[in-house]
């Protein structure tokens, strides 16, 4: 079972490093670039579910592609509250097996931004 409060941080830059981009800047928020996409990416645990509000802010210099990384068992979730907040940008979310050797994708609401 993956630590509720500590987040996949090094697993997110394994998975974004696999498919191809490079990924820079440390700590919890980073970038991921590959060709013409730029994707900022944020890793949350559980334990930030209830202050989800301060990582949906689009400060005008943030990519239009967002990517929220969480645990796998966590990831459902994180999206259907991201589906109910309606962030304005293309977005997606990603779940880390609590061993960090596998993922999975889910991208937000058809239709959004």
């Amino acid at each position: 079972m993956a630590p509720a409060s500590i987040p996949p941080t090094t697993e997110a830059r394994d998975v974004f490093r696999e498919l191809g981009y490079t990924v820079s800047e440390d700590g919890r928020e980073f970038v991921a670039e590959r060709k013409w996409r730029r994707v900022l990416v944020t890793v949350l645990c559980p334990a930030d579910d209830d202050d989800l509000d301060t990582y949906l802010a689009d400060g005008g210099d943030a990519p239009r592609l967002r990517c929220f990384v969480t645990w796998r068992e966590n990831a459902g979730d994180l999206r259907d509250r991201l589906v109910s907040k309606k962030p304005p940008y293309d977005w997606a979310v990603i779940g880390i097996e609590d061993d960090g050797a596998d993922f999975a994708v889910m991208e937000g609401a058809p239709g959004s931004p």
